[in-house]
């Protein structure tokens, strides 16, 4: 895992300045290479082949093409192998592969790579810059391109180096104080996009391209469940071997639940004494104990039934106190929720033992795990039967009758009599006006749960969980692993049928039953919780509400003073705290917006 950035002129001081913001991401080694039309700038943190050799921005064997690269590709030794014959390999780096299968197969290289990536290659030779990002988007690669001028690097802060305007995209904003981060392709800054999943982008001679690589499969499998069950179990169970690969140290991020949980125990048959991390809230007189650390408790019993070397850490209010606007001013593309804050503390805490972690992200949206597929399905099946909807409960009535992405938008979506108390008018867009980014999404199916979960892993994944995820394990220097995105598995789960995965009255019925001899037993008696922060109350505990309460005020940040209605959010932060009204969510979206505004000096006119 690494940092990447550049631009197609030739500045070695401004490639060196990008590197720089992305120090953290690479802390292991830096360089830069410049030529007439590119300057290239890499950090790099050590993963696979720890010599010099393997540094970056790197050549191909004939000097022809450098790439920067940021990722593991899974499949390299088996690529590797296919290419010997027709090129000189002299490291033992995933990264030269990538640049000997360019070489040969020009960009049909992507179709080669199952892994997690972003990387930009220049040819000498044709005056071309390649640049792509991996089919799950769990790498990000953002960019600009205006007046001719493209800039790209891994994280927006440094892009900012350069003299861009710092102008809040307003259509960005209205998408993300409704759904809590901002949908592919905008970012909150005018001019800057981000490259989307599965998609390429090339430069030459003026002309920018962009074009899409990947689409998972959505044919339907001819299996049977038993077949199924055991391809479910084959194809992650490799996958998770493929992704400990690695020259350092590699653990698990233990969260209690089922997925990671099922990536431990394929782990655990080709590795012994794994280390694995799990993170808990030291809450004061144990308020809530079993709702907020239940996972954290079972996580150590799921440790101890594996044999690993454990290793658990409980974040005080204090510890939030102290590192909230430090870690929040870190999501530089901004994601609001509040899980941040202990996934920041958790990358830094398995550092000291691990350089890579394997989670069990993306298993809800391709298995079926939230509640929100089960109420949809409950609405389809009831809501065929004449008079019967008005026996389920209200939000799921509402539901039946919903085209999927009005769904998407019941489910997911802040509500426009909620933003109206807190937003200027100027500012303001409704629903209506919103809502149709998702139809691309949801309009692939005919079956709304269907829709809905694509609309999630093509969208609220990406954007939200793994843009999270990359930006908080980074802020460690850590690399975070995902096998359930794996290329060989997303395309499996993605052929196979609706009831296989989730019914009116259970979820993830599949991916259980799989691994349902592998796993303790008590861990398929415990209800789905996620994975959740006491984040409202956090707001109600003295260090933190005086933190919040100074960010919430108009004097906050001059910049934005004018989008917000101040007082009424006042008014809503005094009935969270008394408790006359739970507000987190509207909350924590306008104070994640604000800390980030200031940091990086966004202006709305």
């Amino acid at each position: 895992m690494c940092g990447i950035a550049g631009f197609n002129w030739k500045d070695k001081s401004l490639g060196e300045k990008m590197g720089s913001c992305l120090s953290h991401r690479g802390p292991d080694a830096s360089g830069e290479f410049l030529d007439e039309g590119v300057t290239l700038s890499h950090r790099r943190l050590a993963i696979i082949d720890l010599s010099k050799a393997a540094n970056q921005p790197m050549m191909d064997s004939k000097k022809n093409l450098v790439i920067v690269y940021n990722g593991e590709i899974y499949n390299y030794k088996e690529l590797k192998q296919e290419l010997s014959n027709n090129y000189a390999f002299k490291t033992e780096s995933d990264t030269e592969v990538i640049l000997a299968g360019y070489e040969k197969w020009g960009k049909d290289v992507l179709k080669k790579l199952n892994g997690i990536f972003s990387f930009a290659i220049w040819n000498r030779r044709e005056k071309e810059l390649f640049c792509a990002r991996d089919h799950m988007g769990v790498k990000p690669f953002y960019y600009s391109y205006q007046d001719g001028k493209l800039i790209f690097a891994s994280e927006i802060k440094s892009i900012l180096v350069h003299d861009l305007s710092r102008r809040l995209d307003l259509i960005a904003f209205n998408e993300y104080i409704r759904v809590l981060y901002v949908p592919e392709p905008r970012t909150m800054i005018e001019g800057i996009l981000k490259l989307a999943p599965g998609h390429f982008l090339t430069l030459k001679n003026g002309d920018l391209h962009i074009e899409e690589y990947y689409v998972s499969s959505n044919t339907e499998s001819k299996w049977s469940y038993n077949e199924a069950k055991a391809a479910v179990k084959k194809t992650l169970g490799e996958a998770v071997v493929r992704q400990l690969v690695a020259d350092v140290p590699v653990g698990v991020y233990l969260s209690g639940g089922i997925d990671s949980s099922i990536v431990l125990a394929a782990a655990s048959r080709s590795k012994k004494n794994i280390k694995t991390f799990s993170i808990g809230f030291d809450l004061e007189d144990k308020e809530e104990e079993d709702k907020f650390n239940r996972d954290f408790f079972i996580a150590k019993e799921t440790a101890v039934y594996f044999g690993t070397d454990h290793h658990a850490l409980l974040i005080t209010t204090k510890d939030v106190a102290d590192t909230l606007e430090q870690i929040i001013g870190n999501i530089d593309d901004p994601v609001s929720n509040p899980t941040a804050i202990p996934m920041a503390h958790l990358s830094k805490f398995a550092r000291e033992k691990v350089t890579v972690v394997l989670t069990g992200n993306g298993g809800d949206e391709l298995f079926g795990g939230y509640e929100r597929y089960r109420m949809s399905r409950r609405a389809d099946m009831v809501g065929a039967v004449p008079g019967a909807k008005y026996f389920l409960p209200k939000r799921i009535r509402s539901a039946v009758d919903m085209s999927a992405l009005d769904r998407l938008v019941q489910f997911e979506f802040e509500k426009d009599g909620r933003l109206t108390k807190v937003l200027n008018s100027a500012y303001f867009t409704p629903v209506q006006n919103v809502k149709g980014k998702f139809n691309k999404y949801v309009s692939c199916f005919k079956d709304k749960t269907s829709a809905l979960m694509l609309a999630d892993l093509r969208s609220w994944l990406p954007d939200q969980a793994l843009s999270l995820g990359d930006k908080m394990s980074m802020l460690g220097s850590i690399e975070e692993r995902v096998p359930f995105l794996d290329k060989e598995v997303v395309d499996l789960a993605m052929s196979l049928p609706l009831n296989f995965k989730v019914g009116p009255f259970e979820m993830k019925k599949i991916l259980k039953d799989a691994f349902r001899d592998d796993l303790p037993n008590a861990l398929f008696k415990e209800p789905k919780r996620g994975w959740f922060s006491p984040g409202a109350k956090w707001l109600r505990r003295k260090e933190i509400l005086t933190i919040v309460e100074r960010i919430l005020d108009r004097e906050y940040y001059f910049g934005t003073a004018d989008l917000f209605i101040w007082d009424s959010i006042k008014n809503m932060l005094d009935d969270h705290v008394g408790k006359k009204e739970y507000n987190l969510t509207i909350i924590w979206a306008i104070m994640t917006f604000q800390i980030w505004a200031r940091k990086y000096g966004i202006s709305i006119s």
